[in-house]
């Protein structure tokens, strides 16, 4: 039965994510177990791909193969592996069963297999039972003849992801990942994140300036990184510049480049980062915060391409991909006078605004579960999750400072519970009593007009909004009208709190 639900789905049009996860599933049901999942490797990196029984944070983990004993086992083994119940090897999914969440894994059965490519080592298939004696000889010599099958479904994947960045004239999309630093990756499955991808890809094979438009911490750097590594110029260098730390007096020769003696102290020549950038991207962060001299000299590069050092008279040929991003509205600094238009229509040539964390809710939960295994890592700790209630808290807050402030609170939390007396070698589970953003929330008195048990008929982001209203108002109140004096008052940014008023319908 197995095998004819494998074999119909291979021959099925499906959506490479929907195929794997039907894979999964159908898994699961077969050998009656409580979890299943797919990971591909990465860089001695684990990434979950598709996965049944697990929380669904488990999908932003990267687990590093060498902190984790059971899945570097399967990987260097070409047959399955069965881990008897008596192991004392740590589970990687220890708390993150979706049966039992935040729980160790009792005395169960584990197997997995590692996966091959086309000759490679693609990844590797793993299962979890709760009930030991699960698997018997019988699955482990199931799970070593259906393999084939599963990697013929991931091969299967594989190819329509290249015929797909076949007709997009990338070839090598498919082996870029391998090319990108953990750091740089983009981690999430919601619509709007996957628009702004498929957007980035096509418009990656032109030449065409690209503005990314975006709040603080919404990762525009990891978008124009994408950019650059999908585009012709892969191979190239992508050079960042920070516009808003460049002093005036020093732009020029950071952008351009000097002579010896162009000034008191410039003993040899100096290559400029349009120079280290020739033939690859340059990433333009914060252009917004550009002085409006520079502002004329990029202009010229962008028009005709050539650079001048500061210093010689000599002309210099550069070609240079330009990407641009700031959090500044630049359309209203050229209306009043603070950028240039010619300079703004130049790079605005394709603007791409990306949504901020609270318009990706479903990232949310990946995006935390990336930071808890970052954290988990760094801190030696066995493991470390969130509670359902942390995680709808989180899904809920409007994240002012997005992914950032995500990572800052997930640390914090992390590092709290240590303090708190949580123990490295606990399954340790964060509750919403550790999350900052929960923390204005804790002093509302018991005479404020939206009481808990006035809430018990909305939603938790109904309940969530209805308090963060009243304590806005609070603060407001207390401070005779003042939003930057209650902004500090509720610890936020003032153009932060302004925009979460207007959200809420306060302004």
């Amino acid at each position: 039965m197995l095998e004819e639900s494998l074999i119909a789905d291979l021959v099925t049009d499906l959506p490479a994510a929907v195929r794997l996860q039907r894979l999964v599933s159908t898994l699961r049901s077969h050998f009656a177990c409580g979890a299943v999942a797919i990971l591909r490797l990465e860089n001695d990196v684990l990434k979950p791909v598709a996965l049944h029984g697990l929380v669904r944070e488990a999908l932003g983990r990267r687990f590093v193969v060498s902190q984790h004993p059971r899945l570097a086992a399967i990987l260097a083994s070409r047959n399955p592996v069965r881990f008897e119940p008596g192991s004392e090897l740590p589970d990687p999914y220890d708390g993150l069963l979706a049966d039992q969440p935040g729980q160790a894994l009792p005395v169960h059965d584990c197997m997995g297999t590692s996966l091959y490519v086309e000759g490679r080592c693609w990844g590797v298939l793993t299962l979890d039972a709760l009930e030991e004696g699960r698997f018997t000889e019988v699955a482990v010599y199931q799970l070593q003849r259906y393999s084939l099958l599963v990697e013929a479904s991931v091969r299967m994947t594989e190819l329509e992801q290249a015929n797909r960045a076949l007709r997009l004239n990338h070839q090598h999309e498919s082996e870029q990942g391998k090319e990108l630093p953990e750091r740089y990756e983009l981690i999430g499955q919601s619509s709007g994140l996957q628009q702004i991808l498929q957007e980035l890809t096509v418009v990656a094979s032109s030449d065409l300036p690209v503005l990314l438009l975006g709040e603080t911490g919404v990762g525009k750097e990891l978008f124009a990184r994408h950019l650059h590594r999908c585009s012709p110029r892969r191979n190239k260098p992508m050079i960042y510049v920070n516009c808003a730390a460049l002093p005036e007096s020093l732009a020029e020769t950071e952008l351009f480049g000097h002579v010896r003696g162009a000034f008191s102290g410039a003993h040899g020549e100096r290559m400029g980062r349009f120079e280290a950038a020739d033939e690859g991207t340059l990433f333009l962060d914060e252009v917004g915060e550009l002085p409006l001299s520079i502002q004329a000299k990029l202009l010229r590069v962008l028009q005709n391409g050539e650079i001048q050092r500061l210093g010689s008279d000599k002309q210099r040929q550069v070609n240079v991909r330009i990407v641009a991003a700031t959090n500044r509205d630049l359309h209203q600094q050229v209306k009043i006078g603070e950028f240039r238009a010619d300079l703004y229509h130049r790079l605005s040539v394709y603007p791409l605004p990306i949504p901020p964390l609270r318009e990706r809710q479903d990232d949310i939960p990946l995006l935390a579960g990336h930071f808890l295994e970052l954290n988990r890592s760094r801190l030696g700790m066995r493991a470390l999750r969130l509670s359902a209630s942390a995680e709808l808290g989180l899904i809920n807050y409007s994240w002012p400072g997005n992914i950032r402030e995500l990572e800052h609170v997930i640390s914090r939390a992390a590092i709290k519970a240590l303090s708190r007396g949580a123990q490295r070698s606990d399954i340790v589970t964060i509750e919403p009593d550790l999350l900052d953003i929960f923390d204005g929330m804790q002093n509302i008195p018991d005479s404020e007009h939206y009481r808990v048990d006035e809430l018990s008929h909305v939603t938790l982001r109904q309940g969530v909004e209805q308090l963060q209203k009243s304590l806005i108002r609070q603060a407001v109140d207390k401070n005779n009208g003042s939003w930057s004096q209650a902004a500090r008052q509720l610890d936020l940014d003032p153009s932060n709190l302004h925009k979460l008023a207007q959200r809420l319908g306060l302004k």
